[in-house]
């Protein structure tokens, strides 16, 4: 069989698989397994002297060695036919995309502020992202959602999916070990500023192409010109080198602001303002970013099969 039909189908599969199920929250799932691997490494190795190369080493040991436990069950597989490596390669391809997952705990937080109110809104959003959420008013709230929203569009869609163009479920699921390591110790505190910095500049080298495509197709999904002068103007002022270029684009796209000073972790971070208007975001708009957010996906899966069907 065709080279192009070991990737495409399993590929399509695992979108469909992820736009109907979402996270599957009651079964296994290779990040969380990925997270109590950082976790065990973490708690043995971040003390003591020489911080910064026993992160790098932990990194480079848990990304090697998942690409390469890929890479062998993926030809292992093949070698007893193609029916059998398709379902293997369409759960985790469905494993590793986060778009209905994504949007779905979006709406819960809008829904939450929308129906329960503005503490229901804080402690819903405290689940989906990193800074404190006790003194947000309604605004700052929706803001959040959609900044975590087209950030993690990069982060969990596009660049998986990237990866997997690269070099296939391997690529993949090295690219959720790379997200995860940075989620769990790529921060700029006193416990990982050592032990996580490798991981979190390592993040930052994977997501570069990732988060400029991920801004380019929610363009083009839109036809925003505006959005296309926000990318411009705003993309690289990010404290962030990858996320400022998604949020940008969805700023421009909505015509909103984002960004301005956060609390993380404790610590106040004054990540600066993209856009000027501070208009009031409206409960009925999730629906258009949700109608990004998936369009982005799918035009992703079609390129990616696309490319692989004439070539």
């Amino acid at each position: 069989m065709e080279t192009y039909v070991i990737i495409i189908i399993p590929l399509l599969a695992g979108y469909l698989l992820d736009l109907v199920l979402g996270d599957p929250y009651r079964l296994p799932h290779p990040v969380r397994f990925f997270g109590t691997l950082i976790g065990l490494a973490e708690r043995r190795l971040n003390k003591g002297k020489y911080r910064f190369v026993k992160g790098m080493i932990t990194v480079l040991v848990l990304c090697s060695g998942t690409y390469l436990f890929f890479y062998g069950m993926v030809h292992f597989l093949l070698l007893y036919g193609v029916p059998v490596y398709f379902p293997f390669a369409t759960v985790f391809i469905f494993y590793a995309l986060a778009n209905k997952g994504l949007v779905t705990e979006g709406k819960k937080v809008f829904d939450a502020l929308q129906y329960n109110g503005l503490e229901a809104g804080r402690e819903r959003l405290s689940w989906i992202v990193g800074r404190d959420t006790s003194k947000l008013d309604s605004q700052q709230i929706r803001s959040a959602v959609f900044e975590t929203m087209s950030e993690n569009l990069s982060d969990g869609v596009v660049a998986p999916l990237f990866f997997y163009f690269i070099a296939g479920v391997p690529g993949m699921l090295t690219y959720k070990m790379i997200n995860t390591l940075d989620s769990m110790i790529g921060y700029h505190s006193e416990r990982y500023e050592y032990f996580g910095k490798f991981a979190a500049r390592l993040d930052d080298v994977a997501n570069f192409i990732p988060a400029r495509i991920t801004a380019i197709l929610m363009l083009l999904v839109t036809l925003s010109f505006r959005g296309w002068r926000f990318v411009l103007h705003y993309g690289h002022q990010h404290k962030s080198p990858n996320a400022g270029y998604p949020e940008a684009a969805l700023a421009g796209i909505l015509d909103v602001r984002f960004g301005g000073p956060n609390v993380y972790h404790g610590q106040l971070v004054d990540k600066p303002y993209i856009g000027t208007n501070n208009r009031e975001i409206k409960h009925e708009e999730f629906k258009v970013v949700s109608s990004i957010n998936h369009g982005v996906c799918l035009l992703m899966v079609l390129s990616v099969a696309i490319y692989f069907f004439h070539f």
